[in-house]
Order: structure tokens, then C-alpha cells, then sequence
């Protein structure tokens, strides 16, 4: 194996094999709650599949993946629910759910996004042992989550810093790659001071993620996150590059963005500015060095280590190039 996507692809009938099993969980009475769940599921592909996560981290531990398919799941459901509820909060979700209407798809989260995963967690395939602590995990993650989604909705742009996007994005991001690293190590019967260096690597590893979504919203032209004026890191660099005399028009172009094309087109354009990606491409590379630190300080099963570095770096590419601003864009007053 050379990547993630190869233990992926390794593992998938075994994945399929535990979500089944998963699903089942639910028991013969609530068979139509198993069907919702199902579809919302089966509705949602991911093109990186990150479940494979805690897979590798286990084996990193233990030299074998297989213990942590319970914990792939949960994965898998967790994200499944949290793309489902973002959609919804970006009026998409009627296209996200497959047959399901709004009303079945947000039970269908309910319960795949919490129930179930506890009672994943709470099942024979995991032991004793591990069980109420993975289950701690399940509740701290959702909580931390919806910190970081509050503060993503509440942000303020006249507010935005890099700290205050950071905090936001270790509950987006970094909340749920850190319960899957710490219940892998958990689970592989690790003490405190390790679990707490696997969480520290997955919050530093879903800072990483964040800022690579937030690339390919531009790339891709799709540029959601202007058309819903979400603070991202990327916006926090511009403004804090952006001249006194200038920032009420930053301020301006940014609202007249998520109603107007020629708006998004020129502020991506003051996002794409030199001095903007110089600073942008800095705090990537920083975050990646730490990650990579962080697993050579932790060590384990080579192999699978090989995996992770790899993940790091697959997740911190900077894809973005300077574009030439919009003349007159930020002039003072305009």
C-alpha cells in the first residue's frame, strides 16, 4: 500500500460488511428507521474517504486495522449526518437526501448521527472495556462540532482573524477527525498521554482538511462559501492584508458577493492577491509540519505511518495562484 486510498480499497467489503451489521443494530421493530438511514447513506459518497482514518491509526498502533471497522462507521455516519444538517443550513439539502423528503432525512441524522454510532460503540464488536469512553467520545465530538458550526454561522467579518477561524475549524474539522484518533487509540488500549497526542494530531490533521475544502470551493468555481458569506481562514489573511483605508470596501465587495456574481469574481480576486497566499501558503505549511511532528513523536508500525505522513500530505497541498485584482475594486470610499 502507498496511500490511504489503498487501504480503502482494501478494506471496503469489510467496511460494507460493518455498516451492515451496524445498521442492524437498529432491530427487526424499527425497520423503517433502518431503510431512512440507509438511504441517507447510500446518498452520500465522499471522494476522499476519510473513514479509513482511525483504520490506520489503529494499525499505526497495533500493526492491524481490522479492530477499528466499528470505528469507520462511526465515521462514515458522523460525516453523513454533518454534511446532510450543513446542507440543509445552505438551503441544498433537497437534492442531498436521495428519495428521502426534508422531514425523513433530518430523522434519518438524528439517528444516524448519534444513536447509532453510540450503540456501534456500545455493541459486542468493541470491548467492554472501551465502550463507555468511545461513547464520551461520540457526545464530546458532537458537541465540539456544534461549537465550531455556531461559531462558523455567528462569525462576524468586521471580527475575523486567523485565531478566531482556527477556533472555528477545530470544531468543523477538527472535532471529528479527533474523536476517530483518539477512540483508535483508545480502543488499541493506549493510556491518556497517547490518546491525547492522536486527538492533538486529529485536530491538527482537520485544520489541514478545512483549508484544503475551502481551495477546491474556489478551484472548482462552485464558491459556496462567498455565496453564503462564510468566514474562512483564506478571508481572515485578506483582511488582515487589506489596508486601513480600504477595508470598508473590503467590508462591502464581501455582502454584495452573496447575491452577485461580478461581486464573487472580484473578491476572489482580492483572495487571490500575492501577499494574501504568500501568508495563506506560510500557515499551511506550518499546520502540515506539525502533523508530520506530531507522528514522528508518536511512532508505531511503519507501514502505517507511511499512510498517515502521506495523508498529511495529501491534505496540504497549496493549489491556489495569485490573480490579478479587480482594478479599482478596494479603493478607499468606492
Amino acid at each position: 500500500m502507498t496511500s490511504y486510498m489503498d487501504l480503502r480499497r482494501e478494506m471496503a467489503a469489510d467496511i460494507r460488511a460493518e455498516r451492515e451489521a451496524a445498521l442492524d443494530l437498529l432491530g427487526g421493530p424499527a425497520a423503517s428507521v433502518r431503510a431512512v438511514v440507509a438511504e441517507l447513506l447510500e446518498n452520500r459518497t465522499f471522494a476522499y474517504p476519510l473513514g479509513v482514518l482511525p483504520l490506520m491509526v489503529h494499525a499505526a498502533e497495533t500493526g492491524e486495522p481490522g479492530p477499528a471497522l466499528p470505528l469507520a462507521v462511526v465515521s462514515d455516519l458522523w460525516w453523513t449526518s454533518a454534511c446532510y444538517l450543513d446542507d440543509l443550513a445552505d438551503g441544498q439539502a433537497a437534492s442531498a437526501a436521495g428519495n428521502l423528503d426534508e422531514s425523513e432525512a433530518l430523522l434519518a441524522t438524528l439517528i444516524g448521527g448519534t444513536m447509532l454510532p453510540l450503540l456501534v460503540v456500545g455493541s459486542p464488536r468493541v470491548p467492554e472495556a472501551a465502550r463507555a469512553p468511545l461513547s464520551a467520545e461520540v457526545v464530546r465530538c458532537w458537541v465540539s462540532g456544534t461549537e465550531g458550526q455556531l461559531r462558523d454561522l455567528r462569525a462576524d467579518i468586521r471580527d475575523a482573524t486567523r485565531d478566531a477561524v482556527v477556533a472555528a475549524y477545530l470544531g468543523k474539522s477538527g472535532a471529528p477527525f479527533s474523536m476517530v484518533t483518539a477512540m483508535a487509540a483508545r480502543l488499541a488500549g493506549r493510556g491518556d498521554e497517547r490518546v491525547e497526542l492522536w486527538r492533538e494530531f486529529g485536530n491538527v490533521f482537520g485544520i489541514l482538511w478545512q483549508l484544503f475544502n475551502d481551495q477546491q470551493d474556489i478551484l472548482t468555481g462552485r464558491n459556496e462559501d462567498l455565496a453564503n458569506g462564510t468566514v474562512t481562514y483564506l478571508l481572515a489573511c485578506a483582511l488582515e492584508n487589506t489596508a486601513p483605508d480600504a477595508r470598508d470596501a473590503a467590508l462591502r465587495l464581501h455582502t454584495e458577493a452573496r447575491h452577485s456574481a461580478e461581486a464573487r469574481e472580484a473578491f476572489t480576486a482580492v483572495l487571490l492577491a500575492p501577499d494574501v497566499l504568500r501568508q495563506y501558503e506560510e500557515d499551511i505549511f506550518r499546520f502540515r509540519d506539525r502533523a508530520h511532528g506530531l507522528l514522528d513523536k508518536l511512532g508505531g508500525d511503519p507501514a502505517h505511518l507511511v499512510l498517515l505522513h502521506d495523508l498529511v500530505d495529501q491534505a496540504s497541498p497549496m493549489l491556489l495562484h495569485p490573480r490579478e485584482a479587480v482594478a479599482g475594486a478596494l479603493r478607499a470610499g468606492d
